[in-house]
């Protein structure tokens, strides 16, 4: 009976154990994200967000163990810790066993952990003239060029190496396994390192401002999802940020830790004015700490007037820091390009034009709704309340309301089902980047039409509102 008991546990724990595998190790072209702070699932769609407690220092230890050929990292700080410490023995066990380990980080940090490292792993501080700002990416390479497909591995996000990062601010951790990726990851670690080699070249070595664009290409295809990857600062990573805000068409949330760019701020409040539900969170050492009278011309100004304090909320928490920098597009509407933009680009000047930084937009459904899952518990924490959207219809399934053709290049028609709908129905039209430019009023009909003819080709958004409910359609217009 003592030898079945035993074979029971031995059999229960190896099981736990394949399934902890299965859980931390991606498969050939999957994204796996992760969140240090607990997650609201009550409004997940399908694929529930996994909120790490207090585990990410683990997480990331089991995917150094099982790196074969080399690591590489580029992260701004690493702090002294019990959990840090258990990653640098992680690190030093791979040098061990004949893994080549180059490590980037930032000159003006302390990155106490660094002095544990294995003195064979060589190391390289960014520059710290006052020309540049700090070389702020948080990223880890496994494998990039290993011959077997499934090895190569990205993991990034916006936390930092230190116990406060891994379990208290709130950050994110995006995990991806796909070659080019990792390629291209390499080919920027390595313009910084200035060598290809194990020993980086002070003389060649380039970064912020003096860096060049290294990729051959900025978009990849992941598991059949499109996958952007942009770097600071050669790559204009907040003008693209602003692509992704200005592609909103239902709903838009975003959590950022320092946000300076008026030109995001003045972008999201765009979106809402043109119909699109916005809501988001920075944090209170974002900017004259919340402060208006301070700058009445800064995001924080522009989004509390824009948004109103219903919709935009300010994290106050005193032990932890909202250290996340996200954009969540769409979640609610799958046939309206549902995105995330994440990494460690905070949405400041600086972030875009001297410090090194990379982001990542990840185009997917339900990597979007995971982000939301996350967003929507940090929200109403902070005493916050979200309107759910929910049964956003694409436009090839059933519907009160028929939208044709689309895409369109000279008359588009929407047709009711029943006359009622279209008592006191207002149509508005917007351009890409929130313009209004088409209104009308319509009366008693149960159809009409709007020329399009005048319209440049492109990406325009439909929002009709009734006494009842206002529904948001995107619309394509083709020469």
């Amino acid at each position: 009976m003592k030898k079945i008991f035993i074979l029971l546990v031995i059999v229960i724990l190896y099981s736990q154990f394949i399934f902890a595998q299965k859980t931390v190790w991606p498969m050939n072209g999957k994204i796996r994200v992760y969140f240090n702070r607990p997650v609201n699932t009550s409004v997940s769609s399908g694929t529930n967000a996994v909120y790490l407690n207090s585990c990410i220092a683990d997480t990331l230890v089991n995917y150094i163990n099982r790196a074969k050929y080399t690591l590489d990292f580029a992260v701004y700080n690493t702090s002294s810790s019990t959990a840090v410490n258990k990653v640098i023995t992680a690190v030093n066990n791979a040098k061990t066993r004949g893994v080549t380990v180059r490590w980037i980080y930032d000159g003006s940090s302390t990155n106490s952990a660094l002095s544990s490292l294995n003195s064979g792993i060589n190391k390289l501080g960014s520059p710290t003239t006052s020309s540049y700002g700090i070389m702020h990416c948080k990223f880890m390479i496994i494998d990039a060029n290993s011959s077997t497909t499934t090895d190569p591995i990205v993991w990034t996000g916006s936390t930092n190496f230190s116990t406060q990062q891994f379990n208290t601010d709130v950050n994110n951790v995006v995990i991806i396994q796909d070659k080019p990726l990792a390629q291209a990851y390499t080919a920027e670690f390595n313009e910084m390192w200035g060598s290809i080699t194990a020993t980086p070249n002070a003389t060649n070595s380039k970064f912020g401002p003096l860096k060049t664009d290294p990729l051959s290409t900025h978009t990849f295809t992941i598991g059949g999802k499109t996958v952007e990857l942009y770097f600071s600062p050669t790559d204009g990573a907040n003008a693209h940020i602003e692509s992704a805000i200005a592609s909103a068409g239902t709903d838009l949330y975003f959590g950022v830790y320092t946000f300076t760019e008026n030109v995001d701020a003045n972008a999201i409040v765009t979106k809402h004015n043109a119909g699109v539900y916005s809501a988001g969170i920075i944090d209170q050492y974002s900017e004259y700490q919340g402060n208006s009278s301070a700058c009445t011309s800064c995001p924080y100004s522009i989004l509390t007037s824009g948004l109103g304090s219903s919709l935009f909320k300010v994290y106050t928490q005193s032990n932890s820091i909202y250290h996340s920098k996200y954009v969540i597009v769409d979640p609610s509407n799958t046939s309206s390009d549902p995105l995330v933009e994440t990494g460690s680009h905070n949405w400041t000047s600086s972030a875009d034009t001297k410090n090194d930084e990379n982001i990542l937009i990840i185009h997917d459904a339900t990597v979007a709704n995971m982000y939301y899952q996350s967003f929507f518990k940090n929200f109403t924490d902070l005493g916050g309340t979200l309107n759910v959207i929910t049964g956003v219809e694409p436009d090839d399934k059933p519907s009160s309301l028929f939208i044709y053709p689309n895409p369109c290049s000279g008359y588009l028609t929407i047709k009711a089902s029943g006359s009622d709908i279209f008592n006191n129905l207002e149509i508005q039209l917007f351009d890409l980047y929130g313009r209004e430019v088409l209104t009308q009023i319509i009366q008693s009909q149960d159809y009409f039409k709007i020329n399009t003819e005048n319209l440049k080709e492109g990406i325009y958004f439909l929002k009709i509102a009734t006494p009842s409910s206002v529904q948001t359609r995107k619309l394509e217009v083709i020469r």
